[in-house]
């Protein structure tokens, strides 16, 4: 990928982003604030220190126990950060986002996403085994991403996000086919404003570059001389020793995608090495061993659980592991893993999650249990899409919940639309209720990211034309003749 291919691509994003401000301007909020957090838009720029934003009049969970919840209450912001808390706050400098018919919610974390795939939403919804995701992604299509594929599928997942009030993503990236691979997908993650921690690993099939994992020194030289900034680096690997001991020596934390038995025995020897620690996040983490949840127990490890994941591709025990966690005193983050089959947002996770565990329990009261799992409620479940999901990207210090010191990444969901109204209970309308087209403002790092239901900076016309010319190269290099009304993919390997 060329100097001049990436410049032009990103001009024509900020040329949308530009049009974008104007009309949110327009929408009502004071122009000169939005349009300057527009110009920022491609880059980690400080924000301004003195720049402040009051979100007025909403019902506010913050998720921290000090803080508490408040029915109605103001929160400012000054910065990148929160300031304020509090059920009213009156400052005349502050741009004001009037909050009232609204619930005010920490930003959502999904902490497991193959971004890379993002132009492959839903094109093997039925999917019902592992061999058919792989099929449909690393045994295909994958082995034919150019870097600009890369951009294309990062910056549409990115802004997917957004939208649906993920304000921030573990980037899973594992087709990194080459360095320009790589430099594409962290420069797509920068210029959507999204919060993001990219694991850079090496593809699964086809022929590649092999530069991992030593380019991961370049790509933190390069990209990540700050752990101040919205994207940040880690590893993608399997329970390698000599991976992770490169991973530990540049300082980055590490995931790894885990499942069952097999990947449960070859965690045991570096486990007994006293190699797992708070630094490893582990996905799915379905059908494991007591002695592995004690290695999580014991090491202080994250785990995050794939509600709708593990039922799609019937891994492990087919349903995630959420009530495993939870009987062993972990609360785990929410991962929506990919969207070849089924949609980004994290409300659905939340929901599935919920109705699995209660399913569950009430299964085994049902089949005779005389000590079934008490019901998970909406509270749970939120703070595992919120605090766990934090704690999962190393962020726990940022973001994750609302408090005074803490980054501003929050969104504002509107309680008088039609299927919302009357709110009644607040986080049983964010947990069993709304979508994210009740998104009304997604606020990242302090810097307003949608507003009034629009993604700031969005620009749809040029966003299509890059997605169809890359999976239109993509349908064509690996034989593909698209089918719309196909109940599973042909056999495309």
């Amino acid at each position: 990928m060329t100097n001049d291919m990436r410049m032009s691509r990103r001009s024509a994003l900020k040329a949308g982003a530009a049009l974008a401000a104007g009309t949110a301007a327009a929408d009502g909020f004071s122009g000169t604030a939005l349009a300057d957090d527009v110009r920022r838009f491609d880059g980690q720029r400080s924000v301004d220190p003195k720049g402040r934003v009051l979100l007025k009049g909403g019902a506010i969970v913050s998720m921290d126990a000090k803080v508490g919840d408040l029915v109605k209450g103001d929160l400012l912001i000054e910065g990148s950060k929160i300031s304020a808390i509090a059920p009213e706050i009156n400052t005349a400098d502050a741009q004001v986002i009037d909050a009232l018919d609204t619930i005010i919610v920490p930003g959502l974390v999904d902490c497991h996403r193959h971004s890379w795939e993002g132009q492959l939403r839903r094109i093997n919804p039925n999917s019902p085994t592992l061999a058919d995701y792989m099929n449909a992604t690393h045994l295909s299509f994958a082995k034919f991403y150019r870097p600009q594929d890369h951009y294309v599928g990062n910056y549409l997942t990115a802004m997917g996000c957004i939208d649906a009030g993920v304000t921030c993503v573990i980037d899973n990236s594992h087709n990194s086919r080459s360095a320009a691979h790589s430099d594409a997908a962290v420069e797509a993650l920068f210029d959507s404003g999204i919060r993001a921690v990219h694991a850079s690993g090496p593809p699964g099939a086809g022929d590649w570059d092999h530069q991992w994992p030593a380019d991961l020194e370049r790509l933190q030289k390069k990209y990540f001389s700050s752990a101040d900034q919205l994207v940040t680096l880690r590893m993608f690997s399997g329970p390698i020793r000599e991976n992770w001991a490169m991973a530990r020596k540049l300082g980055l934390r590490i995931t790894t995608e885990f499942q069952g038995p097999q990947q449960a025995a070859l965690l045991d020897p570096l486990a007994a090495d006293k190699l797992v620690g708070p630094d490893n996040t582990f996905n799915h983490c379905g059908a494991l061993p007591e002695r592995t949840w004690q290695i999580f127990l014991d090491s202080g490890a994250n785990i995050n659980v794939c509600p709708r994941s593990d039922a799609q591709y019937a891994l492990g025990e087919g349903v995630c592991a959420l009530q495993h966690a939870w009987d062993h005193g972990i609360k785990p983050g929410f991962s929506v893993d990919n969207e070849t089959s089924y949609s980004t947002d994290m409300f659905m996770e939340m929901r599935v999650a919920l109705y699995l565990q209660r399913a569950v329990a009430q299964n085994r009261k049902f089949s005779g249990d005389q000590n079934p799992p008490k019901p998970l409620m909406v509270r749970d479940v939120l703070h595992c899409a919120t605090v766990g999901g934090a704690h999962c990207a190393g962020l726990d210090d940022k973001i994750g919940s609302l408090a005074p010191g803490k980054e501003a990444d929050l969104i504002v969901i509107r309680t008088d639309a039609i299927n919302l109204y009357p709110s009644n209970n607040a986080i049983g309308t964010v947990v069993q209720a709304a979508e994210r087209s009740n998104i009304d403002t997604v606020i990242i790092g302090g810097r307003v990211r949608k507003y009034r239901g629009r993604v700031v900076g969005l620009d749809m016309v040029s966003l299509k034309a890059m997605i169809d010319e890359s999976r239109n190269h993509l349908f064509t290099a690996a034989g593909y003749r698209p089918d719309i009304f196909a109940e599973l993919l042909p056999k495309l390997s």
